[in-house]
């Protein structure tokens, strides 16, 4: 075997041994599926969502090494009856520090049956790029990725900055991942969860005690609260419901709760689909030709503030402020002068 294929099946086994340990260990019940459609509601049927992951090869984090954090989370994903997941990823990161051993990492979720899109090669941010530089990084990404398997034609703005209020820009880059046939990989949920993430280092670094229980419920409830604010939201601004795109990043927060949280959106009534059903919604259309005075955001977002739905059009959690103080309140147990 080649050293990357060795390390790639060490990885498939240890997830594998992963799943087995934990299934013999816990005393849980089966795993938890999504109902029948016929015994799911109308409400339920409609409630559909599928999970994303940004930032991949991500750095480390508070708790788990990458290497680590990856078998974990593509274990719960397996434990979770999530059949696939879409993984946005930054090649240009692979040759940094933070990026060793992500292309092992990459192929494994491949291999666990997950797929992979272009987040650009750097991240950048677009407003601070030309469109002629924005669109060479990435085709730097499509270098890296095409022909591998698991790749799906799919970009994701890093940031989710289309160009903020620079509309020319905001046009160049549409007819550039048009020319290039890709698809935007955009996102209808999103409770910032690299803000929480953020916060656990930093708590760690600052050698703050934390409380893992209520950040596993934080880290849970935010993210249901946030699917159910823009599913009401996307309804309100398309007058139907829209299947969902959940923004996540490979976080180690990810990888300790995402079995809890796919727990929570079920027994919520939502339906976890695959990226690739989710994106076949008609409503992804949208988000190649909606026009707002700015272009950063949920798609979701846009279209209730080109609909002309009032602010605030994003979810509480997405406000740094308040999302800091949850945490401080309830994770770092501080007092903070009141209660949320």
């Amino acid at each position: 075997m080649t050293r990357a294929v060795t390390r790639l099946f060490l990885f498939v086994t240890a997830v594998r041994a992963a799943v087995f340990s934990a299934v013999l260990i816990s005393a849980a019940p089966a795993l938890a599926q999504d109902a029948p459609a016929s015994q799911q509601t109308p409400a339920t049927q409609d409630k559909r969502i599928a999970l994303s992951f940004d930032d991949v090869p991500r750095r480390a984090g508070a708790f788990l090494t990458p290497d680590r954090r990856t078998v974990m989370l593509i274990a719960a994903l397996d434990q979770a009856g999530v059949r696939q997941a879409a993984f946005f990823v930054n090649p240009g990161h692979l040759t940094s520090d933070e990026g060793a051993g992500g292309e092992d990492r990459i192929a494994a979720y491949v291999a666990a049956g997950h797929v992979i899109a272009n987040h650009s090669a750097t991240h950048p941010h677009l407003k601070a790029a030309t469109a002629a530089a924005y669109l060479a990084d990435i085709d730097a990404a499509e270098t890296w990725l095409q022909g591998r398997k698991g790749y799906r034609p799919w970009f994701r703005y890093p940031f989710l900055d289309e160009g903020q209020r620079d509309k020319a820009k905001r046009d160049a880059v549409r007819a550039g991942l048009a020319a290039r046939g890709l698809s935007d990989g955009y996102v209808t949920v999103d409770a910032s969860d690299w803000n929480m993430e953020a916060l656990t280092v930093a708590a760690k670094d600052a050698g703050k005690a934390m409380d893992l229980g209520a950040l596993r419920a934080l880290y849970v409830r935010s993210h249901v609260d946030a699917a159910n604010y823009y599913d009401g939201l996307m309804r309100a601004a398309i007058g139907r419901p829209a299947m969902q795109m959940l923004l996540l990043h490979e976080t180690d927060l990810a990888a300790m709760y995402i079995g809890d949280l796919v727990a929570a959106l079920r027994a919520d009534g939502w339906k976890i689909v695959t990226a690739d059903e989710a994106y076949a919604d008609p409503v992804a259309v949208e988000a190649t030709r909606y026009d707002t005075p700015s272009a950063q955001g949920t798609l979701s977002e846009m279209l209730a503030w080109q609909k002309g739905l009032p602010a605030p059009r994003w979810y509480d959690g997405n406000t740094v402020a308040i999302a800091d103080k949850r945490f401080a309140q309830q994770v770092l147990r501080e007092e903070t002068g009141d209660t949320d």
